[in-house]
């Protein structure tokens, strides 16, 4: 008796888990928003209770934390961090300070982060940190929507951010080289903005994308998440869809077809979130690119071995060298 009780227990959940796993495609395909907010995860704040008026209590004691508007009722929140040498000078200095501290001869690295979390994330402090110590002033934000920036999350929007920090930047920086520096998610937005600003004739001095994917819908194809709907009947329909008809392409692979600028991409072989071959593909795309001919477009792979995976590349003892390498020297190579 005990025991006809638990096998319709147990066929009671699996049904459950069955209508469940059925209905989510639906759900998605009905509700096209939930697709986006998976996209963005702008609602995760990850750590939570950090206060992002305060870079200092993340070990950032030269970071300046500004806020820019974009456009109306658009807020973002900045940090900037200068060159770690500049660490005693910066200690209680004011914004207008950090501001000219861009025009001195030092680059500047704008920093576009990826979904979930902001500017704030743990593995995004310690890369400010490691480029900061490398001579670099760097730039970041959070995109409307995320951390205390507001506004809506949109590709348009999250682009429109970009192009307005650099802006702000370029206004600031005098003939200091500047730099994009893409993760994840970020490189969809990296590729959108320097295809503008190319488009437009005021390109970076190089663009770096690092963990990136040729475009959203093939990453959400590989996505971790979508490995238990690959095989269901309809995935393109009821999945991938649903995030174009929002408008959101991040179009990596189509973008750097009308990119000209050095261009490096870093990919670690065990990348569990964007896999390593969807990094190879965009490079096998922009080598040959007409756009690059006059430009390097180098490719890094990071050894499984060493355990990188999605967001560690900072760790990496050879990324000074790679950095320095790439970004100090200017003719044209492509090389892997």
């Amino acid at each position: 008796m005990r025991r006809k009780g638990l096998w319709l227990r147990l066929r009671k959940i699996l049904f459950c888990v069955l209508g469940l796993y059925i209905a989510i495609p639906f759900l998605i395909k009905l509700c096209p928003g939930i697709q986006a907010k998976l996209i963005f995860l702008n609602f995760v704040r990850v750590p939570y209770f950090i206060d992002l008026k305060k870079p200092q209590d993340q070990g950032l004691n030269h970071t300046c934390n500004y806020y820019l508007q974009p456009e109306e009722d658009v807020t973002i929140g900045v940090w900037h961090t200068v060159p770690a040498v500049w660490w005693k000078n910066a200690q209680g200095k004011d914004q207008m300070w950090y501001e000219d501290a861009l025009a001195s001869s030092h680059a500047i690295i704008l920093y576009l982060h990826g979904n979930a979390g902001t500017r704030g994330g743990d593995h995004r402090v310690e890369l400010y940190k490691v480029l900061s110590s490398l001579g670099y002033h760097v730039v970041t934000f959070d995109y409307r929507g995320w951390g205390d920036s507001v506004g809506t999350p949109s590709e348009r929007g999250m682009t429109y951010d970009a192009l307005h920090v650099f802006d702000w930047i370029k206004a600031r920086s005098g003939d200091n080289p500047v730099y994009i520096w893409g993760h994840s998610l970020g490189t969809g937005v990296a590729t959108n903005l320097v295809r503008r600003l190319c488009e437009r004739e005021t390109p970076p001095d190089a663009l770096i994308l690092e963990s990136p994917f040729t475009n959203i819908r093939e990453e959400a194809k590989s996505h971790p998440f979508s490995v238990i709907y690959r095989y269901f009947p309809g995935f393109d329909w009821f999945f991938l869809d649903p995030i174009t008809s929002n408008g959101i392409k991040f179009a990596n692979d189509e973008n750097v077809k009308h990119i000209s600028c050095p261009l490096l991409i870093l990919h670690a072989e065990d990348d569990p979130v964007v896999p390593f071959q969807l990094g190879r593909k965009l490079y096998s795309i922009a080598a040959p690119a007409r756009s690059f001919r006059d430009f390097k477009v180098q490719f890094v792979p990071f050894h499984s071995d060493l355990g990188y995976r999605h967001k560690y590349i900072y760790k990496s003892p050879e990324l000074p060298r790679i950095l320095r390498e790439f970004l100090g020297k200017s003719e044209p190579e492509h090389q892997h």
